[in-house]
């Protein structure tokens, strides 16, 4: 209407920009998004749209271990650089659940990436792609395991190598091959991984990312995960002062409270303690299957190769790491461990399909 000075508030989330999928690319979008634990747990990329060149150093409570993350000269790693490494993990686990043989090495269509993860597909998109691949080669990493009393340092970067396959002649790449490094392949391999919202892609805010990841890896299912304004500062890695960091979070949190736009849980600040509950939706949108934790703290009981085989034809169609870890988490909670793991797995797995059927 002419003269109508109603304006319609902007929605947080950036825009879906590729509803409808090209049909030979669905089957990327039938990998999970997935991250791996350990970058969740530490503030390795950078919050800042500006190249950030700080040397980031963290230290455990009892001071004989610690991570130092060091950027070239473009720069750390950012949050919305993680998307390249969700996507390689994604598309690794989904091989894995699928039986298939995986490899560091992985070969893929850069187009397949930036619509998997809600990127533009533009000359832009595509540059916006090449820098965020020179940063994850060229962050480096450096961090010491301390075992039988011996110290070693292992320093590397995210991404061991990159190789743009094709290009076309308007500069845009076509084939990518990526190298993951040991660190993040062998959290593949360890399943030390987490399944997050697709919803993720579509955060506009690098702080609004780094909240989500730190609710999926701290409070998962539980019924409420509380941390400090200041502790949650150094978990995030924000180089904010103090007054407007809480200012930050404080607008994530109203911003969430009109628009329901955060993904899974829902943020409360009060008194300085961020407050964070999982959302009615959590459990119905993922199901129980996807809303799996990492056991901590309890034992990890281990499956014979040729019970895995068993159980994909005792369960078919599901996701038998999934199994695994759903059984696991019902085993830990028990007094003792199953005398006989395989046995108890399979028959688990057994009641599971006669109560579901298929996915």
């Amino acid at each position: 209407m002419v003269g109508d000075n109603t304006k319609t508030e902007r929605t947080p989330l950036l825009p879906l920009r590729h509803i409808q999928r090209d049909f030979f690319v669905c089957d990327i979008f039938d990998a999970v998004p997935k991250g791996d634990m350990a970058s969740m747990a530490h503030p390795i990329f950078s919050l800042s749209t500006k190249p950030d060149k700080r040397i980031r150093r963290y230290e455990a409570p009892d001071g004989n271990s610690y991570i130092e993350i060091t950027p070239s000269v473009k720069g750390l790693a950012t949050v919305h650089d993680r998307d390249v490494l969700i996507y390689c993990i994604s598309q690794v686990m989904a091989s894995l659940n699928e039986g298939k043989q995986i490899h560091r090495t992985m070969r893929f269509k850069a187009r397949d990436l930036l619509i998997a993860t809600n990127r533009n597909t533009d000359g832009r998109g595509y540059q916006q792609l090449k820098d965020a691949l020179e940063r994850l080669k060229t962050t480096s990493i450096e961090t010491n395991i301390i075992t039988g009393g011996v110290e070693t340092i292992d320093m590397f970067s995210l991404i061991d190598r990159v190789k743009i396959v094709r290009e076309t002649r308007e500069g845009r790449m076509l084939d990518l091959e990526i190298t993951l490094s040991d660190w993040v392949f062998n959290a593949i391999a360890g399943q030390e991984v987490l399944t997050l919202n697709r919803q993720y892609f579509q955060l506009r805010k690098p702080l609004e990312r780094r909240l989500y990841e730190l609710a999926r890896k701290h409070c998962g299912k539980q019924k409420e995960w509380q941390i400090g304004l200041e502790k949650l500062q150094a978990k995030t890695g924000s180089s904010s002062s103090t007054k407007e960091f809480k200012r930050l979070v404080k607008t994530i949190c109203s911003d969430d409270e009109k628009h329901n736009h955060m993904p899974d849980y829902i943020f409360n600040l009060v008194d300085d303690i961020l407050h964070v509950t999982p959302k009615d939706t959590f459990t119905e949108k993922y199901g129980t299957h996807r809303a799996q934790e990492a056991i901590t703290g309890q034992y990890i009981i281990p499956l014979k190769p040729e019970t895995l085989e068993r159980a994909r034809e005792v369960a078919p169609a599901w996701d038998i790491h999934m199994l695994v870890s759903e059984w696991r988490t019902y085993s830990a909670q028990q007094k003792e461990p199953p005398k006989n793991p395989d046995k108890a797995f399979l028959g688990f797995c057994k009641k599971w399909f006669e109560k579901r059927g298929r996915p």
